[in-house]
């Protein structure tokens, strides 16, 4: 086994990543290639799937370069993406899905809003699907996005010959199989896993898209994760730079990779593992617990059975703008400017400076309601709106460092809200494993573990998203027995902090204003 590599990839919102892996977990290369994104209107944004299949093809052979392992040694590999769509015709050529009608725009990105009419449509049909997604469609998912296709774009609904999406095209791409992974149909297809027969064609009839297996080349089961789906083709073995024996695994969400990553260390452990969140925190927030039984309720995603693990069921809930919001905070005020790292860094260190001297009274009477791109958890509510209370006319870098921090814990006590309602619908948690982008900023993580009483874990593994897309790699490859075993094995520990039990009643005085501007929020809208 010592001689025996995987490569994970990781395709994102702005960029595709590649890691090569060796058979116990550690990372020995990575590159990265940036993919384009197209806006041609508010809510609207779009990918080209050849531009990105280009940009994982550099990124891998880059990154098997880098750690310097031979292209014969390289076993498994398997993909990670976001829940984007991808619309191809039925020779497999690219269909646009744009208002420009240029081909090459033919993914829907998984960020784009512009089917928020047809998601408060598929929420009023009532259908029992709905039941394993908290009761509420989201804009995100696909069966709005293919509604406003076909409603919208006919021709290019009437051309569609393969739906995919994104992780699922790039098993294609790599194989030829059209074979969709449990993770990809159950969370954002309705597709349930657990029953015998997976798709329920009435609700698509309710919904207009009866004619959706005409057009989607979809399977009738789907591939639980890890599953070897093959091997390379000729043709995807040359682009990427490695060889026809090299085993493609069904692939994963992002944002499940990640939970992988920092969960399945606790794959064998099944009575344990509904103690511990994955929150894989970056530009938004996306967190996830697992549990043997079902947990259904509103607000959050899911119940979805198998959809990371095998045999366990999951939840997921989110925040829509995390890291964005801060971005957006730096820029919005009239002292900030670029949100790159070098500002983000100079709040930081100017709020513990601010700190150290004002304490608890910092910026107290300053709040701020999150929800700037609507409330994904536990509201389930995508036209949310965000608040801010307890502004004045100081306009200097101090006050939008007062800012900054008061967002960061209106961000926690967000979590925190996520927290109290999965545990109180049959979760036990008490301990948070934090990957993404927020590991790097120390606010957010003392935040994390301060404002929600829990232990917060830090992962060793610099990139979580790689090591859990790795794990799925070695399992197609034949590495470990199956995914749990190749969990336990790969897995790389982490770092722990704990709570501050003093600042328990400062953060629930914070938490009982920040529920109270909720309800003041929803007054007010009543109102209008």
């Amino acid at each position: 086994m010592t001689t025996s590599f995987v490569c994970a990839v990781d395709v994102g919102t702005g960029s595709a990543r590649a890691g090569i892996l060796d058979s116990k977990g550690n990372l020995l290369g990575r590159a990265e290639r940036p993919i384009a994104m197209h806006q041609p209107k508010p809510d609207h944004a779009e990918h080209d799937s050849e531009n990105i299949w280009s940009a994982v093809c550099a990124a891998v052979r880059a990154a098997r370069e880098k750690a310097n392992v031979a292209a014969a040694d390289i076993v498994g590999i398997s993909f990670d993406a976001t829940c984007s769509l991808v619309v191809r015709d039925r020779q497999g050529g690219q269909l646009s899905v744009s208002v420009t009608g240029e081909k090459r725009w033919d993914t829907i990105v998984w960020l784009d809003h512009r089917a928020i009419a047809e998601a408060d449509e598929c929420t009023r049909s009532g259908h029992a699907v709905l039941d394993y997604i908290g009761g509420v469609m989201s804009p995100e998912m696909e069966t709005p996005k293919l509604m406003w296709l076909k409603r919208n774009l006919p021709g290019t609904w009437n051309e569609a010959g393969y739906l995919f999406d994104l992780a699922d095209f790039l098993t294609w791409k790599a194989t030829g199989s059209l074979a969709r992974s449990q993770c990809t149909l159950t969370a954002k297809w309705t597709y349930l896993a657990h029953e015998e027969t997976g798709w329920r064609r009435d609700f698509f009839e309710l919904v207009g898209l009866g004619d959706l297996f005409e057009h989607g080349n979809l399977p009738e089961k789907a591939s639980p994760v890890g599953a070897d789906i093959g091997p390379l083709t000729t043709q995807a073995a040359a682009d990427l730079g490695l060889t026809g024996k090299c085993r493609v695994g069904a692939g994963v969400i992002d944002a499940y990779a990640g939970a992988l990553g920092v969960l399945g260390g606790f794959a064998g452990d099944e009575k344990d593992i509904s103690r511990h969140l994955a929150l894989i925190a970056g530009t938004s927030s996306c967190v996830m617990a697992m549990s043997q039984d079902p947990q259904p309720f509103a607000g959050v995603w899911g119940p979805y059975y198998g959809a990371a693990l095998p045999k366990l069921w999951l939840s997921e809930g989110g925040q829509s703008a995390t890291g964005a919001l801060l971005d957006h905070i730096i820029r919005w005020h009239g002292a900030g400017g670029e949100p790159d790292a070098a500002m983000h860094a100079k709040i930081a260190r100017r709020v513990a400076e601010l700190r150290a001297v004002e304490g608890d009274a910092l910026a107290a009477r300053l709040h701020v309601l999150p929800d700037f791109h609507g409330n994904r958890s536990p509201l389930a509510d995508p036209h949310a709106v965000g608040v801010v209370s307890g502004l004045t006319l100081d306009s200097s870098f101090d006050s939008l460092c007062k800012l900054y921090w008061r967002t960061a814990v209106g961000i926690a006590l967000g979590v925190r809200h996520v927290l109290e309602a999965l545990n109180e619908n049959g979760y036990l948690i008490d301990t948070l494993h934090v990957t993404g982008g927020h590991t790097k900023n120390p606010l957010l993580m003392e935040l994390y573990a301060d404002a929600t009483g829990c232990t917060v874990i830090e992962p060793l593994a610099d990139e979580a998203v790689l090591l859990g897309t790795g794990m799925v790699a070695a399992t197609a490859a034949g590495l470990y027995p199956d995914l749990n075993a190749a969990c336990v094995a790969m897995q790389q520990g982490g770092k722990t902090r704990p709570s501050n039990p003093a600042a328990g009643p400062r953060f629930d005085r914070d938490y009982r204003i920040f529920l109270e501007m909720h309800r003041q929020r929803q007054a007010l809208d009543a109102i209008g």
